[in-house]
């Protein structure tokens, strides 16, 4: 194991096309500050790096809808993001833009060490050109039928329905985005990374991990390598981006994939004129948060970048590495990818508006209260939820109740019986109390260890554990009971119990900030003093007198929860009613539907109507509209789920046979999978009435 003197922490810088969500938080910048923050209280010499990725074509399509300059965009959401993480206490030590003069000078510079290296190479592609807008099309601004999937909606990039990588000329019947029309298709100079000759050093790079990476970054890193690396291009035709230095390039800029994780180099850059010790020195270990989404990225695409940089600078001539160029850069020593969190049972969704955003959150509840319970419901393994219950829960019944407890009772009662002051000095412990402080010590290790290898909710579980142990050393010791008969001997207990919430503030310290600052200067701690490996010897100071004690974490009432999940239900209604209005008037557009409306028989032969038996149904949590009904069609047991929760109860619908289409493609309403949809019928007045059989019609008969 090398011997490290430093440690560099990045986390994924978020793209500046929107504001961030309470998943991002949980499946990233969290993990990377309480690793950070826990660095610190080790006594290591700390860089937490991170930043706004603003380039890109999501941004210029924001750009375009609002008939704004992207600029205005990435202004106003870089600045929105990074409001919401200070109020979190998120503790970059920087956090960049990769606008800035700086990136797009570094990024230039990276791009020429390549190109003079012979790692980037002019190619002629087939690209989709807009003829009305004279614009080749990047990837997103191109949509059309997925060849896989047949989903109509996918992008020149990707299908999000099936999760297919595209390239845009493999799309059916495509369509630009900028005017509408059926582009074209040209050949089009682009530079391409030469990837595939790093296929056997990432390998090898991958497998020296094998035994500190989760298993889910090695399973993605060896999917890519399994199928083999292929040249990828690294420019683009459009005008928002860092241009290509080249003469021969007008109108191209860097692939955002390519520009946007030269930006923890270009960030560091501007954080410290030391930057090299960061990232050319072997004794530091690099160490890179993000989300699933980012692994290939961090572990294939930027290694590969980076192995490349080292080799042409070996090669190339010493005044091309004037400005910082040449150097051979690190690697990641460990890329702690998370899974996704979802919310209440569903994946989150801003067209849909199911959603709960960064800023939102950290308006309406203390910083703390949210680091705890996400600390509690981070995506390690596998996909976490978030659930408001939950959520209150962790904050009630956990933090307010052990920690915020323990830290109330114990400062009250030395306000009350011992004029306000710390009693006694550091050796006038009892028995008991030397032991619990001892525990503590020995626990702090198993601690570190949960931090060192990432497994971050062990570590908040196990150091509020250590809070517990505490309420039940003031429980045993029962101080009420001593005071009336041995007030020294009540001292004595006191004063290990303000002890042990001294190095409790320490512990707590990576998960709950603005908490432990306020117990240090309560007790009046000297927090320089301060580290994790001597957070449980004591250190106060007898006749020191306490400060103000604070409610440390206000309880989330039951109102407070109701009403949350009042607006996420009221927003996802919406969105759905609103989707529906805009499917409406997209079908009464479409150019093949006929002027009368009628449909053909081939049409109309593709909807399969059957019928089926209610066998059960219950309301679906949270919904008023929502009815789960388990039905049976022919042989086949299926569920569906019907907005019909208004109008009927489910007792009356059990044992109904009713008419369903069978083939529609499966869904999700409010995390509960719909396989079909049944047929209803509304007049005037707004009354429902179900399609059902006259008589007692078998289940999965044909209806035509």
């Amino acid at each position: 194991m090398p011997n490290f003197k430093r440690t560099l922490i990045t986390a994924a810088l978020p793209y500046a096309n929107g504001p961030l969500h309470i998943g991002h938080l949980a499946g990233c910048y969290l993990p990377a500050d309480l690793y950070a923050r826990y660095k610190r209280l080790a006594g290591e010499q700390v860089l937490f790096i991170c930043g706004s990725d603003e380039h890109g074509v999501p941004i210029t399509i924001s750009a375009d809808k609002e008939k704004v300059s992207p600029q205005d965009i990435v202004d106003r959401f870089h600045n929105l993001n990074k409001a919401s993480f200070e109020k979190l206490g998120i503790s970059f030590d920087y956090y960049a833009r990769t606008t800035s003069p700086v990136h797009r000078e570094t990024s230039q510079e990276f791009f020429l060490t390549l190109h003079n290296g012979g790692f980037l190479v002019p190619r002629e592609e087939p690209q989709l050109y807009d003829e009305q807008a004279k614009m080749f099309l990047p990837d997103r601004y191109v949509e059309g039928t997925c060849p896989v999937c047949s989903n109509p909606n996918a992008r020149g990039d990707q299908c999000e329905n099936c999760g297919t990588y595209l390239s845009q000329t493999e799309l059916i019947n495509p369509r630009s985005k900028v005017t509408g029309s059926i582009p074209v298709v040209r050949p089009a100079k682009h530079w391409f990374f030469a990837l595939s000759r790093f296929q056997k050093e990432l390998e090898t790079y991958i497998e020296s991990h094998r035994n500190e990476w989760k298993e889910n970054v090695l399973q993605a890193a060896r999917s890519w390598l399994k199928s083999g690396l292929h040249d990828r291009p690294i420019t683009r035709d459009l005008t928002w981006g860092v241009p290509v230095p080249l003469p021969d390039a007008e109108g191209k800029v860097l692939y955002v994939w390519f520009d946007a994780p030269i930006g923890y180099i270009s960030a560091t850059k501007e954080a410290t004129a030391d930057w090299k010790k960061w990232w050319q020195d072997d004794t530091t270990q690099w160490i890179t948060f993000l989300g699933k989404d980012n692994i290939v990225f961090h572990t294939i695409l930027f290694p590969a970048m980076l192995l490349a940089h080292n080799e042409a600078t070996d090669k190339l001539p010493l005044t091309l590495g004037e400005g910082g160029v040449r150097g051979h850069y690190i690697l990641p020593e460990n890329v702690p990818a998370n899974e996704w969190m979802n919310l209440e049972g569903e994946k989150f969704s801003k067209s849909r508006g199911f959603t709960v955003e960064l800023h939102e959150i950290a308006e309406r509840y203390p910083a703390d209260v949210i680091r705890y319970a996400f600390a509690t419901m981070i995506p390690e393994q596998k996909d976490s939820d978030f659930q408001w219950k939950e959520f209150q829960a962790r904050a009630n019944n956990e933090l307010a109740d052990i920690f915020g407890n323990f830290a109330n009772r114990v400062l009250t009662f030395a306000s009350k019986h011992f004029e306000n002051k710390i009693m006694g000095n550091r050796k006038e412990l009892d028995a008991e109390g030397q032991v619990l402080l001892d525990g503590f010590g020995v626990r702090a290790k198993e601690i570190a260890d949960f931090y060192e290898r990432f497994r971050l909710r062990d570590a908040t579980a196990a150091t509020m554990d250590l809070a517990r142990s505490a309420n039940k050393y003031f429980n045993d010791a029962g101080p009420w009971k001593l005071i009336k008969e041995d007030k020294a001997s009540a001292a004595q207990v006191i004063r290990s119990c303000l002890e042990a919430l001294r190095a409790l503030a320490i512990y707590f310290a990576p998960i709950t900030p603005n908490a432990s600052t306020s117990i240090l200067k309560t007790l009046g701690a000297n927090a320089s003093e301060e580290n994790w490996s001597n957070a449980h010897e004591p250190k106060l100071h007898g006749q020191t007198e306490l400060g103000p004690i604070e409610i440390l974490f206000p309880k989330i009432e039951d109102e407070t929860v109701t009403e949350e999940i009042k607006r996420l239900e009221t927003m996802a209604e919406r969105s759905r009613d609103l989707q529906v209005t805009v499917a409406k008037q997209e079908a009464s557009q479409t150019p093949s539907a006929k002027a009368d409306g009628y449909i053909s028989i081939e049409d109309f032969k593709k909807i399969k109507l059957r019928t089926a038996k209610i066998l059960e149904a219950e309301r679906v949590p949270k919904s008023k509209k929502l009815i789960k009904l388990q039905i049976v069609l022919g042989e086949e047991k299926r569920q569906i789920v019907a907005g019909i929760g208004e109008k009927f109860t489910p007792e009356e619908l059990i044992g109904k046979t009713i008419v369903v289409v069978a083939n529609l493609q499966p869904a999700k309403l409010m995390g509960q999978e719909s396989n079909g949809m049944l047929l209803a019928v509304n007049d005037e007045s707004g009354a429902v009435s179900l399609i059902t059989s006259d008589r007692e019609a078998a289940s999965g008969l044909e209806v035509r």
